[in-house]
């Protein structure tokens, strides 16, 4: 058993999650919203993995926030783009994470 983990060792090294602390993650949400709690714990975890800033804004403690956002939430921003509204899709959210590894590498 050990002869096979040890050819593994290598791909895991090469396939390791890429530290990615130029990316800005913004969650805007509001209180009691499910949805919200459900993105925030996605991308919690991805931020362990990936080492990006993630942070939670209220959009009801700022009536322009709330006029934007309020009906959209959980609305995400990477780097001040809006990736997404109302639900965080893994796979997509996975897949965008991996592509902007490989192209920090």
């Amino acid at each position: 058993m050990l002869f096979g983990l040890s050819r593994l060792w290598p791909w895991s090294r090469r396939h390791a999650a890429r530290p990615l602390k130029h990316l800005h993650v913004m969650l805007y949400t509001r209180n009691g919203c499910h949805l919200c709690d459900a993105a925030w714990e996605q991308l919690r975890l991805r931020g362990q993995r990936h080492g990006f800033n993630l942070h939670m804004i209220d959009v009801d403690g700022d009536p322009a926030l709330r006029d934007r956002y309020g009906n959209d939430v959980p609305v995400v921003t990477i780097n001040g783009a809006v990736r997404f509204r109302g639900n965080v899709n893994e796979v997509l959210l996975d897949r965008l994470l991996r592509a902007e590894a490989a192209r920090v590498r």
